[in-house]
């Protein structure tokens, strides 16, 4: 990635509700033309992970899940009800720390996050209450996107899905990326200079992470209904990553 003297965030509006089975990269087509723009290359597509799980039908009726044992013994551990407390072990590899209110996991796709990503806001609740999960394989679902962008636009984009999480060291959450095609995720630096010539020795930059964080900003985090965002303008490397070159090596973190 060069240095952006300007670059453009534009959050698309008009995206509708989400389906299972919905056709998302003809959606983001639609929400670039309702906005007076067209895909062009180079351009990130940035996808909030809500649409993406519910375009997948990973949203859960709690109705459907009979707790194990083991959920309904941690359920009054972090105050929560033992169906949704079997969802979130369903979708962790670990259990790391329990607290009322909230289950730190180690979740199926390497990240380490709270209540293994499951979210109960700006779902549909009818016929009961329900859950819903992170997408399957993210990596594979941004490829299969950008594949389908691409055939039918002709233009080579990046594509991002991104969720809120919270970090070790600070309060609040803040826009990651889930899942990558089309970019680097992580940017090794090693061996640039710096203004003094001399050579960077341990910089790695968590690129998809900036533009996931960018994003966000633009969409919101309530009602606002701009789930898709275009970022235009981006000089970046011709490098393929994936989130998955954003999580720690078990054997270097330092904090489990």
């Amino acid at each position: 990635m060069t240095a952006n003297a300007a670059f453009s965030v534009t959050a698309l509006g008009g995206v509708p509700l989400v389906a299972p089975g919905a056709d998302l990269a003809a959606i983001i087509i639609e929400a670039v033309a309702a906005a007076g723009l067209a895909l062009g290359d180079g351009d990130v597509v940035v996808l909030a992970q809500k649409i993406v799980s519910k375009a997948e039908g990973r949203s859960v009726a709690l109705a459907d899940v009979a707790p194990s044992e083991r959920a309904i013994a941690l359920a009054p551990q972090c105050a929560k009800d033992p169906r949704l407390v079997e969802l979130i072990l369903g979708e962790a590899t670990e259990v790391m720390r329990v607290r009322p209110g909230v289950i730190i996991v180690r979740h199926r796709l390497g990240l380490v996050l709270a209540n293994a990503g499951i979210d109960q806001s700006n779902i549909d609740h009818e016929g009961g209450p329900h859950a819903l999960l992170l997408p399957l394989d993210p990596d594979a679902t941004c490829g299969a996107i950008r594949a389908a962008l691409r055939g039918r636009t002709g233009k080579d984009v990046a594509v991002l899905i991104i969720d809120s999480l919270g970090r070790a060291w600070r309060q609040g959450t803040t826009g990651t990326a889930i899942g990558v095609s089309g970019m680097a995720a992580l940017l090794d630096l090693r061996g640039s200079p710096d203004l003094y010539d001399r050579k960077l020795e341990t910089s790695e930059l968590g690129l998809a992470d900036e533009v996931a964080a960018t994003a966000s900003l633009a969409m919101g985090q309530a009602n606002e209904g701009t789930p898709i965002v275009l970022i235009r303008g981006l000089r970046l490397a011709p490098v393929e990553g994936k989130a998955a070159d954003l999580i720690r090596p078990r054997h270097m973190d330092l904090f489990p």
